[in-house]
């Protein structure tokens, strides 16, 4: 369920990052196209229906951006002799076929570089990450299950082999809640103990994974990893509360066959 949690958590942050990108386009200039031309293709930009917000970025901005974007991987860029960012303008619109309208003007202009805009890309990369999130839901859901399962046939054993004493206990006059109380606690030290293994487990392979590839990821797809502060304490929480969760359910469907519950 760990590694699906991870897996998750990183699909959708790639998928809001790319949302929030949607509807902006980056219109890169020639090192020739001066600060006055600019301005008139910023005019004309201004005047084309559905644009929200025209922006000047000098190469210098940008460059700033991308070391903000790459995090604790900006040392990279830091080692350039030169900027080799270009200027940019940056063009927010209303709705993707605002965005359309934008395009086709950007290719009628001189000075610019290149158009960064990929609607075809975007909306197969955010069927695909919807697929992927989907797949991992129902994962989680089916490997929650066999927990529980396995969580309840593990204390199930231990109470066929005190099936005398408890019968012994229900004669004599204990509650159910009596002889349920030390299997619950099994099965919540269960929890808790698989919930510590895995959480260490998990936490070892992410560090590894985004040492490893959390450069060339963010090179892709100009989207980082989650960073693993976050990450790992809400999925210790999320671990722990399972843990108890699923250990307590699995004690309580065991007992069942003994107990009237």
């Amino acid at each position: 369920m760990g590694f699906f949690f991870i897996v998750l958590v990183n699909i959708n942050n790639i998928s809001e990052s790319v949302k929030e990108n949607f509807d902006t386009i980056e219109v890169q200039l020639l090192d020739e196209t001066d600060r006055a031309a600019a301005e008139v293709m910023m005019a004309n930009f201004r005047d084309t229906d559905g644009v929200l917000s025209v922006v000047f970025r000098t190469k210098d901005e940008n460059l700033e951006n991308w070391k903000e974007q790459w995090g604790d991987n900006a040392d990279i860029l830091d080692r350039l002799r030169a900027n080799p960012v270009p200027n940019s303008i940056v063009i927010e619109t209303r709705e993707l076929e605002d965005a359309d309208a934008v395009v086709a003007k950007a290719k009628q202009m001189e000075g610019i570089d290149r158009i960064s805009y990929a609607q075809d890309a975007v909306d197969k990369l955010i069927r695909i990450t919807g697929f992927i999130r989907m797949g991992a839901l129902i994962l989680i859901g089916v490997l929650l299950i066999i927990s529980v399962v396995v969580v309840s046939n593990t204390v199930k054993l231990t109470v066929l082999a005190r099936e005398r004493e408890i019968t012994i206990m229900k004669y004599i006059g204990a509650t159910n809640w009596f002889i349920r109380g030390p299997f619950l606690l099994e099965g919540i030290i269960i929890g808790l103990i698989a919930a510590v293994i895995s959480g260490g487990l998990i936490a070892g392979v992410y560090h590894y994974i985004v040492q490893s590839f959390g450069v060339d990821v963010l090179l892709i797809v100009s989207v980082g990893f989650v960073s693993e502060g976050h990450l790992l304490t809400n999925l210790a929480v999320i671990f722990l509360a399972l843990g108890v969760s699923i250990g307590a359910c699995g004690s309580i469907i065991s007992m069942r066959r003994f107990l009237d519950t």
